[in-house]
């Protein structure tokens, strides 16, 4: 009872004391979130992985335009990469880890090597299988990917190692292995908390990361051509995405303090998952089985536009006043990302008999835009979807399990962390990430125990 009460009184405290009024923000001109007023990014790095554009500055009104979304890696735009890949008919992933890494797209021999590689090294140790991930289970594989990550630094000799040389060995390896050790947390929980079967696959060389891993969680000729192909798609475009992103940003700051590799990952694995990071399919598709369950006539658009305009007013679904999917804090007009994964998408719905449950999405992704423009009178911002819209539809329709759709975004996105880590750890003069903070104490000052109530 008395550890209930100081519990609570301390909560009161922190409610009271700790909290910092938003008008300071202004009065001391500090960019929350690392924000502009114009809510774009504040300047603080740079960087020639990878780039986002959203908008450009008009240089005559100083204000933001918004053009079509441009997401390019080692500059070159992400839509000619994916549209390569399909050209060449080749699941495209390795090489986008390839050209992520190296700053430079490789020939056949080179990618042939590059990919054989990855697949000699994507083994767990049967020890560390069982005493890592067996028997030290859990029931959020983000967590358990982090603390994987973290043990992997005991069975490497030079973990402490930054040359260029062990940065690429130790990302190879964990690009390698990260897709096993998911879907190995996958089978543990499952088995552990569901009473489901445990199934351990050892990883196939033959195949790419995204075949592999369907194979990994779904068994031999559980999965399509289709599918296997839209997830190489959606890992290509999870790769990287400039370093200003959360899981990144926290990577490049993790890093500069000189830290090992394996902390560094696991620190952008935690940011990762977070709800407002990694979580956004999973909220997207709460809202539409919200939406399925609540709106009854799908060809309906004025009865879907209304029940959208509801949720913005927080009437509907998780009271929250947001569309989920909807929106990006650079992509205006366009997220390249989400038009490739939907073009993709239509043709997967048709293979798995879903198009009716596609069509739904495509109108609402119309409709909310309209409703969005209504509902915020007189605003012009420029929304659109984002790829996290259609992800999360992609995933099901795959048959993959929700438990995996934020590991999947960190099996993906390592790609991008370690070039940002290889990178931060590259300049000639290194200096360890600090920025400011202002201080603002409004207590009372120093008063004598006795005389405090």
């Amino acid at each position: 009872m008395e550890n209930e009460l100081l519990l609570t009184q301390l909560s009161n405290m922190i409610k009271e004391n700790c909290r910092l009024d938003s008008e300071l923000f202004d009065k001391f001109d500090v960019k929350r979130g690392l924000r502009n007023k114009d809510h774009s990014g504040v300047l603080v790095g740079l960087t020639n992985i990878g780039n986002v554009v959203g908008y450009k500055k008009n240089e005559e009104t100083g204000k933001l335009d918004p053009i079509p979304g441009e997401l390019r890696y080692r500059d070159i735009e992400v839509t000619d990469l994916v549209k390569g890949c399909e050209k060449s008919k080749m699941h495209g992933f390795e090489e986008i880890v390839y050209l992520l890494l190296a700053g430079k797209l490789p020939n056949m021999n080179e990618l042939a090597a590059f990919s054989s590689y990855l697949a000699d090294n994507r083994d767990l140790t049967s020890s560390f299988t069982k005493n890592m991930i067996l028997s030290l289970r859990g029931k959020d594989i983000m967590n358990m990917l982090a603390r994987s990550v973290l043990a992997l630094y005991t069975l490497d000799k030079h973990a402490d190692d930054t040359t260029p040389e062990n940065l690429v060995k130790q990302s190879l390896k964990l690009i390698a292995q990260v897709p096993v050790i998911i879907a190995y947390s996958y089978h543990s929980m499952m088995n552990a908390y569901y009473r489901k079967e445990l199934v351990i696959r050892h990883p196939n060389p033959e195949l790419s990361t995204a075949e592999n891993f369907l194979y990994l969680i779904k068994g031999e000729g559980n999965y399509t051509k289709t599918e296997a192909d839209i997830l190489d798609l959606s890992l290509i475009l999870h790769a990287d995405h400039g370093g200003g992103n959360n899981s990144t940003f926290t990577i490049r700051v993790t890093s500069s303090s000189g830290t090992d590799t394996y902390a560094a990952i696991a620190s952008a694995i935690a940011s990762l998952k977070g709800p407002l990071h990694g979580g956004a399919n999973l909220q997207v598709e709460e809202m539409m089985d919200n939406i399925r369950k609540n709106v009854k006539n799908w060809e309906d658009e004025d009865e879907i536009y209304n029940y959208l305009i509801k949720i913005l007013k927080k009437e509907a679904f998780n009271k929250s006043g947001k569309i989920y999917g909807m929106g990006h804090a650079v992509y205006t007009i366009s997220d390249p990302r989400a038009i490739l994964l939907r073009e993709r998408a239509a043709i997967l719905a048709k293979e798995k008999g879903l198009e009716k449950e596609f069509n739904l999405y495509t109108k609402v992704e119309k409709l909310a835009q309209k409703a969005f423009y209504d509902f915020k009178t007189g605003t012009d911002k420029t929304v659109c979807a984002n790829v996290d819209f259609y992800s999360g539809f992609v995933y099901n329709a795959i048959g993959l399990p929700k438990e995996v759709f934020t590991p999947i975004f960190a099996m993906s996105r390592m790609a991008g962390w370690c070039a940002h880590r290889i990178e931060e750890l590259n300049f000639d003069q290194r200096r360890i990430i600090r920025p400011a903070y202002k201080a603002v104490y409004t207590g009372p000052g120093y008063i004598s125990i006795s005389e405090r109530k």
